[in-house]
């Protein structure tokens, strides 16, 4: 009776798989400013092209916008992501006013990301990281070009024809990975029950790593505070 057999062996491993389907859930702590603004010349010292117009930030609370470019994952490669969870939907990070939109994107490793060039002037998009280095010429409005991300890392991009653009890809070693929202709360879904190393990174602060035990019906709770140094006297 083949059919019943592999019907059982199925529900068996979705049992097995939703068993240990924990949460994981904190709150990024950050009490003082942590980005430094890109300096932007005048538009004469860079522009190429038409004239476009400088993109602005929208009004925030600081301290939210610093809490939400924290990205938080769990390290290691043993936690498998399933190839159907890869390259699905590529990430985009757009060029558009003049600016990399959003300038942080975080994806799992071998997902892939568009650039599409969305202003009346050329951009070149190009990264010197280690864990990704590429160059993608210069490229006009409407066209676009895609990067795969084989290997875990931080992956710093910028624009040889604009020096204020600056984005940042953070390729997560697995599918576990959540950005807070502007509050700091964060949730990492649907994690097997086990000891895992928790990781709260920021552009500008760096790394920060805990040990945490995930408990089967219980999950777990990191909190991170994001400390900034002080000013030298």
């Amino acid at each position: 009776m083949p059919r019943p057999t592999l019907l059982a062996l199925i529900a068996f491993t979705a049992f097995a798989l939703g068993a240990g389907a924990e949460t994981i859930s904190g709150n990024i702590v950050i009490k003082k400013k942590l980005t430094r603004r890109n300096v932007t010349p005048e538009v004469s010292v860079y522009q190429r092209g038409t004239e476009t117009e400088l993109g602005k930030d929208p009004e925030q609370d600081p301290l939210a916008y610093e809490r939400a470019h924290v990205v938080v994952y769990l390290e290691g490669p043993l936690l498998f992501t399933p190839a159907a969870e890869v390259n699905t939907a590529p990430a985009q990070i757009a060029q558009l006013n003049r600016r990399f939109s959003p300038d942080l994107v975080v994806i799992p490793v071998g997902s892939a990301v568009s650039f599409p060039n969305m202003d009346p002037i050329f951009h070149n998009v190009f990264s010197l990281s280690k864990a990704k280095s590429f160059d993608l010429g210069s490229y006009d409005k409407g066209e676009t070009r895609r990067v795969v991300f084989p290997k875990a890392g931080i992956v710093d991009v910028y624009c040889h024809l604009h020096p204020n653009m600056a984005a940042t890809i953070v390729v997560t070693p697995n599918r576990f990975y959540a950005q807070p929202g502007p509050s700091g709360e964060y949730r990492i879904e649907n994690v097997p029950a086990g000891e895992y190393t928790i990781v709260a990174w920021h552009r500008f602060a760096g790394f920060f790593r805990k040990s945490i035990t995930v408990s089967p019906g219980r999950g777990a709770v990191a909190d991170f505070l994001i400390p900034l140094e002080e000013d030298p006297k």
